[in-house]
């Protein structure tokens, strides 16, 4: 019987990496541990930009090692220059681990690739990603909602003055003791976007929320560190 020259079916379309020459060197060149999270991060990273947001407690508690074990493998990580690893405050002290180019099999895809075609895109992205209670993370659904905006004749300001009210009222709600998850996308703020844009804010408002954010934002930082004394 003639073998057939098809190439085989992947059983599960999705969670799932190309395994190459990339994935053996980092075998070669990290402990087991560090290993084990490379791959543990590289499965969830987004294949378009090879990041992945995370906290080091989910982290630790879905390889089933101590938080110190992950920081040190996060570390090992970053000295070894296999991952970029960017700590940030929030709820969940969020880390952003960004596969080096040379150890991530995909071709990246970096913002300028839509921000020379689509300026409004790129600043709502800009926007979006500075709020600092967001899950790190603007990829092709939270694109296509701000084309929408833009489609729909949502201007810039209207766009950044949901952004600020939305984000202001999330780190209040946090500080008010009320346990929830970071934005999780653009499409957080659409209900407010068209508030906005029916009885705009007041004059001089959307820089006293600016202000306030910033208060809000450090305030909420300081609690979580002494709280939950997440070390980064």
């Amino acid at each position: 019987m003639k073998p057939s020259t098809s190439s085989p079916r992947i059983k599960q379309p999705y969670g799932w990496i190309v395994a190459s020459d990339e994935f053996r060197r980092a075998s070669q060149l990290l402990s087991d541990g560090a290993f084990k999270l490379f791959v543990h991060l590289a499965l969830k990273a987004d294949s378009r930009t090879g990041r992945a947001p995370a906290a080091y407690k989910e982290l630790a508690a879905e390889l089933r090692k101590s938080k110190r074990a992950i920081v040190t493998y996060s570390a090992e990580l970053s000295a070894k220059n296999v991952c970029d690893v960017r700590p940030g405050d929030n709820q969940y002290c969020t880390t952003v681990f960004e596969v080096c180019d040379s150890f991530w099999p995909y071709e990246r895809e970096t913002s300028s690739s839509f921000s020379k075609s689509d300026p409004y895109v790129a600043e709502v992205r800009h926007l979006y990603l500075a709020l600092g209670c967001t899950r790190a993370k603007f990829g092709p659904a939270d694109m296509r909602k701000a084309q929408e905006f833009e489609q729909r004749g949502m201007t810039l300001e209207i766009v950044e003055n949901a952004l600020l009210l939305g984000a202001s009222r999330k780190y209040s709600s946090w500080l008010d003791g009320n346990d929830s998850a970071p934005i999780g996308s653009l499409a957080y703020f659409e209900n407010l976007v068209a508030e906005i844009q029916q009885r705009p804010l007041p004059q001089g408002y959307k820089e006293y929320l600016r202000v306030q954010l910033k208060k809000l934002a450090k305030t909420w930082a300081r609690q979580t560190r002494s709280q939950s004394g997440c070390e980064q």
